[in-house]
């Protein structure tokens, strides 16, 4: 495919995942409104941050009083999967300049990763696919801050618009990616022992449950995968 033709496919294969992410932005903006965060602040960190989970947990602590320092560290905590998704796509984009990679590595999310990591494994030699991975990450961007921006502009009029229980489109659509990704035993291992991690350490201060739940997952994935190759080679 033309460059022209990577982007406006990216741009097309986000689109199930814009549905999800729209009620979750929706419902920031609004929140942020009602946490004293002014219009230009609002905003500013979608625009800037542009990271939902990040940017509800922030929301949250400013309200409680929370100092910098607890704010910076929870959100780094939270976003530290970033890097095994970074880690994953690193072969296929290592080659690009840094004007390419860094805006890249800022519109990379759950979403945008879960489509452009399933164009990068198609066995094709389309040296283009960065534009797929560009038009998947500003159809995404665009999305969050205008609905951001719907919120904030709306939210006030709709009385307790995160009781509504819209954030459950976000939960659909994250089951979305991870179900059609678990192909073998391994992978659905790794997905059930971190599922399952997470509950039991829901609880922990500054979401370590959910690092405590991507290093129990990746320690089951990892062994099983090893224990399994010599059993297939013995089996052959």
């Amino acid at each position: 495919m033309s460059r022209n033709q990577e982007f406006f496919q990216g741009l097309h294969d986000m689109l199930p995942m814009l549905l999800g992410a729209m009620p979750f932005g929706i419902i920031y903006g609004s929140l942020a409104g009602a946490a004293g965060l002014d219009a230009w602040q609002t905003i500013g960190m979608s625009v800037l941050v542009f990271a939902g989970s990040a940017q509800f947990i922030a929301v949250s602590l400013l309200t409680g009083g929370a100092t910098l320092a607890v704010l910076w560290l929870t959100t780094l905590v939270v976003n530290l999967r970033h890097a095994l998704y970074c880690a994953t796509l690193q072969p296929f984009v290592r080659h690009l300049p840094k004007r390419w990679r860094m805006p890249l590595a800022f519109w990379l999310t759950d979403e945008a990763f879960a489509v452009v990591q399933q164009r990068y494994a198609r066995n094709d030699d389309s040296p283009d696919k960065h534009w797929y991975f560009l038009g998947a990450g500003l159809a995404m961007y665009g999305n969050w801050v205008g609905c951001t921006l719907i919120g904030l502009l709306f939210g006030q009029a709709v009385p307790n618009l995160a009781a509504w229980g819209l954030d459950f489109a976000m939960i659909a659509t994250f089951v979305g990616i991870v179900v059609p990704m678990l192909r073998n035993r391994p992978q659905v291992a790794a997905a059930l022992v971190a599922a399952v991690t997470a509950l039991v350490f829901h609880d922990l201060p500054y979401k370590l449950g959910l690092m405590a739940a991507a290093f129990a997952g990746i320690v089951v994935g990892v062994a099983l995968e090893r224990y399994q190759r010599p059993l297939q080679e013995e089996l052959c």
